[in-house]
């Protein structure tokens, strides 16, 4: 039995930043094997952050091995084609048209390899007005409606402060892979590509939204933590200044709620005997709920909440959450050892597996470190050859960071 479910399949990763690499880690996460493909100056996300080390890179590049090429150059090209000729997948994110203008797009990739799944990963999608212009998950966060419909009713559109549209994306990417590896082993297929738009994924978050806007004309207004569909639901905070989070999705959970901070006075209360009831009085009931709160500590308002089985959470920090128990327990934080930063944090890898659980071997690579071990066993270059392009900038084999 394999170790791990990718154990064999090789992926090449040209992509940069966020969506594309995402998608590569996730599938180097489960043993697949991912050939990182950046400039000989190196991949944006190493100069992310305000600090020298380069944590965003440390993370979404794990368990990759580096070979920098220059793929504007003749010699790139042809190193990245050979490479590509025995790889399974290909993940990329140039503009629409890049690769096709360097001759190295999915006409002759696909001539040198019937059997790779290509992934394509832009802002706009491969075709379309838009798909020609640079495409980041902030324009796509506010082009999807999520934006639109997110912040408070007297504030601004708000934006996620996480790539949030880049990450919806690379899970889309990894299941559509997956399935396109199915089809290609099991039913006597072949390769494809896949066109994965970030505007797209993202889009598809907000269903509800287009569904009742298409038949209702509905259109979600920004109204802060509350819900147009569950009451109570918002963020309160607590006596001693912190917050939790509470949500009356059921009939009984929402009577459990009424009940802890009002009695059965307040469970008998016609404004908030039904849900249309306690959303027409949202806020009235909010501002009973947040007198409660006011007079309770978190820790108080938690153990109340679950003596009485009723929904709540605390809003976390990130101190909170690496203090934790229940993250603990579940390896949601993981500790990788890097040679050259030490102890690094990072999250887990999800989801679990019974049989074959995902692993992190090691952080991402320094640039070029694995230039010399997999170019001359898989591609015609000799090892003289290798330092001579990488004097002319072709690649890279220092292994710096």
């Amino acid at each position: 039995m394999s170790k791990k479910p990718l154990d064999g399949v090789t992926v090449i990763d040209c992509a940069s930043l966020y969506a594309g690499p995402l998608t590569a880690m996730a599938l180097g996460d489960f043993g697949a094997e991912v050939i990182k493909i950046e400039h000989p100056q190196g991949d944006a996300l190493r100069e992310f952050g305000a600090y020298e080390e380069p944590l965003s890179y440390l993370w979404v590049n794990r368990n990759k091995k580096s070979v920098p090429l220059d793929l504007h150059t003749i010699e790139g090209q042809q190193l990245f084609c050979e490479l590509v000729a025995d790889a399974d997948v290909l993940v990329e994110n140039f503009r629409p048209g890049r690769l096709e203008s360097w001759d190295i797009g999915w006409e002759r990739l696909s001539e040198l390899n019937p059997e790779l799944v290509m992934v394509r990963t832009t802002g706009f999608g491969q075709t379309g007005p838009y798909s020609d212009r640079p495409g980041f998950g902030t324009l796509v966060e506010s082009m999807s409606g999520y934006a639109y419909s997110t912040g408070h009713a007297d504030g601004p559109p708000t934006l996620p402060p996480v790539a949030m549209a880049d990450t919806i994306c690379s899970l889309h990417s990894v299941y559509a892979t997956m399935m396109a590896l199915y089809w290609r082993d099991t039913s006597d297929g072949t390769g494809q590509y896949i066109d994965t738009a970030i505007l797209e994924t993202m889009f598809g978050t907000l269903g509800d939204h287009v569904i009742e806007y298409g038949r209702k004309e509905i259109d979600h207004e920004r109204s802060g933590n509350q819900s147009s569909r569950t009451a109570p639901r918002n963020t309160y905070q607590t006596k001693d200044g912190r917050w939790v989070a509470i949500s009356g999705s059921s009939a009984n959970i929402a009577e459990r709620i009424l009940r802890i901070v009002g009695g059965e006075e307040l469970v008998d209360d016609p404004r908030f005997e039904t849900m249309e009831d306690r959303l027409a009085n949202a806020d009235t009931l909010d501002g009973i709920i947040d007198d409660w709160m006011g007079r309770h500590t978190r820790k108080e308002v938690i153990e109340i909440f679950e003596t009485n089985e009723a929904a709540l959470g605390p809003v976390y920090n990130m101190a909170d959450v690496f203090e934790d128990p229940h993250f603990d327990e579940r390896d949601a934080i993981i500790v990788v050892e890097d040679d050259e930063y030490g102890a690094v944090p990072m999250r887990g890898v999800f989801p679990k597996f019974s049989e074959t659980p995902g692993a992190v071997r090691h952080t991402g690579p320094r640039l070029g470190e694995h230039t010399l071990e997999i170019l001359p066993e898989r591609t015609s270059v000799t090892e003289t050859e290798l330092k001579q392009l990488a004097d002319e900038g072709v690649t890279t084999v220092e292994g710096d960071r």
